[in-house]
């Protein structure tokens, strides 16, 4: 007998219920956890602004074209 086919008989050690509920209590555990190190990283915390600096003014440069 293969061992796929007898794999139903896993339900019968284990109630369906409590093993789904587990194994999404583990879940969003596990996703909880990954979201939180990331943003405890510089890198990938999308909450904070990134440090940009303001790019220097070019010398000539005026918000306006000059008049006629």
């Amino acid at each position: 007998m293969n061992s796929i086919e007898s794999f139903y008989k896993v339900w019968q050690v284990f109630d369906p219920r409590r093993t789904l509920i587990a194994l999404g209590g583990f879940l969003f555990v596990l996703a909880l956890l990954i979201h939180f190190l990331l943003l405890t990283s510089p890198v990938y915390n999308w909450f904070q602004e990134p440090e940009v600096e303001e790019p220097a003014p070019f010398a000539g440069m005026s918000a306006l074209p000059p008049a006629r």
